[in-house]
């Protein structure tokens, strides 16, 4: 056992002291937990000893709980969460054949439910659930098997697996493109932001040949979607992903003013992307693996028949459009 290990109080000691502190009272613990409220006062103070700090203030009849017991409380609380969790999970896994997605809602909704019955030909008795979220989730208290996200790579405590490089369009409407003689232009328009990435128009703009920008009017939006609707609506000038601008530009709602390839020839990990995104041990469940071996083989940097349709209309290439 290690020595951290060993220094923990009981369990069952720690136990006590979460319902006391539930109810504020020894009598209503030792109900809860059917035991003696005198067994209920021992539990109490062998964690104070091992602590070395008092827990409650005895007024009477009625127990207040100090400033460390709120502290250790949140704790408590929240390993118990965690086990409970862990109890849940490993009891229903035995014959598990369920997957829980969250994607980008985006990525979802451009890429990914276009192409998932390929996933359901591959392991036709998977049980897929899907759920979308723009930030990255939390793996155990939103119970996500596996995440696909927008952003750089560069989550901490997961694997991450590009898929796809969201090369992004500088967008706006044909009304402001009038006012753009060229990339200094950009010094002096609002410019609209996504929240995830505060460094992806700085870094834009200097591989442009635009440097130390203060922009007093820029807006940060929370997604592409959101981030398209302020383009059109004139908000500012915006970073469309590929597809997006593809359809705008076509009906004549946007202008590119630099053109569809501006970010093209930027340093890689300054180009955002969509990265399959998971805790290293959730690949030892088999249809985990097979859900990331599917989405890894699969081609993610042209779009779909589904999509060329929307594009086009009929099954041309993008570089029709």
């Amino acid at each position: 056992m290690s020595s951290a290990l060993s220094r923990l109080p009981p369990l069952n000691a720690l136990r006590v002291f979460h319902t006391v502190v539930r109810h504020r009272s020894f009598r209503a613990a030792a109900d809860e937990l059917s035991v003696s409220p005198q067994s209920v006062s021992q539990q109490i103070k062998l964690l104070e000893g091992t602590l070395g700090a008092e827990l409650f203030e005895r007024r009477g009849r009625a127990i207040e709980p100090t400033e460390k017991a709120i502290l250790l409380a949140h704790f408590v609380q929240a390993a118990f969460d965690e086990l409970a969790e862990g109890v849940r999970r490993v009891a229903k896994s035995a014959s598990r054949n369920r997957i829980n997605v969250n994607a980008s809602p985006y990525f979802a909704t451009r890429y990914l439910l276009d192409r998932i019955t390929r996933f359901r030909e591959t392991v036709p008795d998977a049980d897929l659930r899907l759920t979308t979220m723009v930030d990255l989730p939390d793996f155990v208290a939103d119970d996500v098997d596996v995440a696909i996200q927008w952003g750089f790579g560069t989550w901490t405590g997961c694997e991450a697996t590009l898929l796809l490089r969201d090369y992004k369009v500088i967008c706006c409407t044909p009304e402001l493109a009038r006012r753009i003689a060229g990339p200094e232009t950009l010094r002096e328009l609002p410019l609209l932001h996504p929240v995830l990435s505060a460094d992806l128009w700085p870094n834009l703009l200097r591989h442009i040949g635009v440097a130390d920008r203060v922009g007093k009017a820029d807006m940060q939006l929370q997604d592409a979607a959101t981030m398209r609707r302020a383009t059109l609506a004139g908000l500012g000038v915006g970073l469309i992903s590929t597809i997006d601008a593809a359809e705008d530009l076509k009906l004549g709602k946007l202008v590119a003013p630099f053109g569809r390839d501006v970010m093209h020839g930027m340093p890689e990990d300054q180009v955002p992307g969509f990265y399959l995104v998971l805790p290293r041990a959730h690949r030892r469940v088999k249809t985990i693996a097979a859900f990331c071996r599917w989405i890894e083989a699969e081609r993610w940097d042209g779009p779909d028949e589904s999509q060329l349709r929307r594009l086009t209309g009929r099954g041309a290439s993008v570089r029709d459009t």
